[in-house]
């Protein structure tokens, strides 16, 4: 480990690491918002949508990532190392999982909290939102977890079309033969992921903290 290198290239790492965040972490939030009420209709949709919708996501999320940031360009009229490319194929791959996520966290609420909660007065709109969201609220973060952790991995992918964020640092290395970039790409890309996951189970209890005291108890 050359520490020289390191420190005479630190501000090049918080951009190449800010540059990771962002391409991590948008995508996760765009296909968040699109994934709950996506799924929701899924899973209303019965076992014979939820099984063809879910297979072409299976499909979509094994498509390889080099192949999707290579053909967005020409579907979205983008430059080939516009990062919007790899934002928008991360946003993909994570809709292709949370939708799964949410369709299982709705199918695992009871159906007498259901009826309870219409026996109560609450309209479809309410029950979704105040009684079987919460309820499903644990199997979506475990989705939203391993979305996140992936997309960590996935952006250096782009770094074989110019972009990458930290990806960059292992072209850097293996090109000049020099591991301390290859070495600092690796340990900041756990330490940004170990750090995600971290703040979104914390997300998760400040959010729910039935739960925890549930797990308690």
């Amino acid at each position: 480990m050359n520490w020289a290198w390191i420190q005479d290239n630190r501000g090049m790492l918080a951009g190449l690491l800010w540059t990771h965040v962002v391409q991590s972490v948008v995508p996760v939030l765009a296909a968040l918002v699109i994934s709950i009420p996506l799924g929701r209709l899924v899973y209303r949709g019965g076992r014979a949508v939820q099984g063809v919708v879910l297979a072409v996501l299976g499909v979509v999320y094994s498509i390889p990532s080099l192949a999707l940031f290579v053909a967005l360009p020409v579907v979205l009229g983008t430059r080939i190392l516009d990062p919007v490319n790899v934002m928008v194929a991360l946003t993909i791959y994570c809709v292709a999982l949370l939708v799964r996520s949410v369709v299982d966290g709705f199918s695992g609420v009871p159906p007498a909290v259901r009826s309870s909660a219409e026996a109560m007065g609450f309209g479809p709109f309410r029950r979704v939102w105040a009684v079987e969201l919460p309820l499903a609220v644990p199997v979506i973060v475990g989705g939203l977890r391993v979305a996140t952790v992936s997309n960590i991995a996935l952006v250096s992918v782009g770094a074989v079309i110019g972009q990458g964020a930290l990806g960059r640092l292992f072209d850097q290395g293996f090109e000049d033969g020099f591991l301390t970039p290859i070495l600092v790409g690796l340990v900041l890309s756990v330490a940004l992921a170990l750090v995600a996951d971290a703040a979104i189970l914390l997300g998760q209890r400040l959010a729910a903290p039935w739960l925890a005291r549930g797990r308690v108890s």
